[in-house]
């Protein structure tokens, strides 16, 4: 009788052990697939801030070629008043 406490008490560690061993691979795994989001994040960002310098860029650009309209147009006296 005393031999079946022994045993109960260990199939329910045993069962303990392997839910606490299949949540920690489940947390490995989401540790894992979290890096793979903040990386993606990162990749985006990046990816952002080229797409912006790229339309700074292009406000300069087109900041120029409204100044040289507006200094056109006041030479052949086009400017409205």
């Amino acid at each position: 009788m005393a031999r079946e406490p022994d045993n109960l008490v260990l199939q329910y560690l045993r069962r303990l052990d392997r839910g606490q061993q299949e949540m920690r691979e489940d947390l490995i795994d989401l540790k894992r697939r979290m890096s793979g989001v903040e990386e993606g994040i990162v990749a985006l960002s990046r990816r952002v801030l080229s797409v912006e310098e790229g339309l700074v860029g292009v406000n300069r650009r087109l900041d120029r070629l409204d100044e040289r309209v507006d200094r056109i147009e006041r030479r052949l006296d086009l400017a409205e008043a």
